[in-house]
């Protein structure tokens, strides 16, 4: 028997490899195929399966293509539908793989054809869990992401105690359970680092796990201080129920070389330019009226989160060598239409005699000299992160829903703008300029580098759940 977790950090995601004489399975699998082919041919192994949890809102998953690559069956767990062939499994239905045994257990709450599947081994004894998002280790899936159901949040919430408190809760401690997510996931409130624990630690650690909890209790606490879903979230629950574009045909438009000429001529036709750079080199220069998001941070979240069109036109800068990479994170989330690079990069553009902007940026200890009573501090962090200790009078402007707060800020005036570590203040900032706010100064290093500084007012920390 051979699990593997294959984790995306930047998307805080789990796929799973599962395999045994000679036949496999994969569970909730990326867009991308080529790394599930090449570990197929590595393990010298067919694949029979590929099981979904759910239909997944925060990517697109690699199911479609995967299946028509390989001759797999689609699984989804019971009252699913979509627009390809697939296998609702009915509740209890098993599946084997080689010696192996998966088991469907039926547990919406997350939404309505959530499935755990639980493994048992070649002895038939139960071995692992994998709950998708219904159980995250420290936490449980968000009851607010239901496409097309009549089912309200609270319904989800209280489907989801059940299916713990019933289908979950009672299989043995020594379970390994392997989720959905991990830390940085927007799929629920507060999910652990870890990606891998025990159904046992879960029961004696995981809030929404207590064993005198009450249903009503349980519905509270689950839904108490939910922040809307990114917008990009039913999008991709849609493509991955009724299908998509081969990502071969996505890769192949994507990564097209462009001149300075052709990448003019795109913008013009209503292209995005969005720059993957890393934000150091973004503040130096940049073109204008690019959007900053840089490929080794929380890329494919941000882009869902900030580009709201998701059929826009994309044409791109990135780290050399990497455009493969910047097309693939877009089709992760569903963004299909990046329509090429420029070739060159920002110094083509130079050469070209194109204009160019930047973005004024100075050291933590800069920010400490020319801060004093009056000074305009913006805080782009989430409001978990801003509640939990900030400068003092410092107005919050979370990245997230920066869009609907615009009038927040006057655009004549001064603003020292930070964020946790300095990637999500260039990307506000970048986001802003274009709007008008042309007097805003980057603070680099963000609040983890001002927090140390002695001449910073800052308010008394406290403990949040909702970071």
């Amino acid at each position: 028997m051979k699990i593997e977790q294959l984790y995306t950090k930047c998307i805080a995601e789990a796929a799973y490899f599962i395999a045994s004489q000679g036949e496999a399975a994969i569970i909730d699998p990326l867009r991308e195929t080529q790394p599930y082919l090449d570990l197929l041919e590595k393990e010298g192994v067919k694949l029979k399966y590929i099981f979904e949890t759910h239909f997944h809102a925060d990517f697109v998953s690699g199911h479609v293509d995967l299946a028509k690559k390989t001759g797999a069956k689609i699984v989804y767990g019971p009252m699913a539908e979509a627009g390809y062939d697939l296998h609702s499994a009915k509740d209890n239905e098993e599946f084997n793989i080689g010696d192996l045994t998966i088991k469907v257990l039926h547990t919406p709450g997350h939404t309505m054809e959530s499935s755990t599947f639980l493994l048992k081994d070649e002895n038939g004894n139960n071995n692992a869990i994998f709950t998708g998002d219904t159980l995250f280790l420290g936490d449980v899936g968000r009851p607010d992401l239901a496409i097309k159901s009549n089912v309200t949040m609270d319904d989800l919430a209280g489907y989801l105690f059940d299916s713990l408190r019933n289908r979950i809760m009672p299989l043995e401690d020594s379970l390994i359970v392997y989720p959905g997510h991990g830390a940085g996931s927007s799929c629920g409130k507060n999910l652990s680092s870890e990606t891998v624990g025990t159904l046992g630690e879960q029961k004696k650690t995981n809030y929404a796990l207590r064993a005198d909890m009450t249903r009503d209790e349980f519905i509270k606490e689950v839904t108490d201080g939910i922040l809307p879903p990114p917008q990009y979230f039913p999008k991709n629950a849609m493509m991955n129920k009724i299908g998509y574009e081969s990502i071969d045909e996505v890769m192949n438009r994507g990564v097209q070389a462009l001149d300075v000429e052709a990448f003019k001529n795109e913008v013009r036709n209503g292209a995005v330019i969005l720059d993957a750079r890393n934000q150091s080199d973004f503040v130096k220069e940049f073109i204008p009226k690019s959007l900053f998001i840089g490929i080794d941070g929380s890329f494919a979240m941000w882009v869902g989160a900030l580009i709201t069109d998701i059929k826009q036109k994309i044409v791109f800068i990135s780290p050399k060598g990497r455009e493969s990479e910047v097309v693939k994170r877009l089709a992760r989330v569903g963004y299909d239409n990046a329509v090429g690079y420029l070739n060159g990069g920002i110094n083509a553009w130079k050469e070209a005699g194109e204009s160019i902007d930047n973005i004024k940026s100075i050291t933590p200890e800069q920010f400490a000299q020319d801060y004093k009573e009056g000074t305009n501090v913006v805080d782009v962090r989430k409001i978990g992160e801003y509640n939990n200790q900030h400068v003092e009078d410092a107005k919050l402007l979370s990245l997230d829903y920066i869009y609907e707060h615009l009038d927040d800020i006057e655009k004549e005036d001064k603003y020292h703008v930070h964020c946790a570590g300095g990637y999500r203040s260039v990307i506000a900032i970048s986001i802003l300029q274009p709007y008008g706010y042309k007097n805003l100064i980057n603070v680099e290093g963000g609040f983890g580098k001002i927090k140390t500084l002695d001449n910073v007012k800052l308010t008394e920390t406290v403990c949040s759940s909702t970071e």
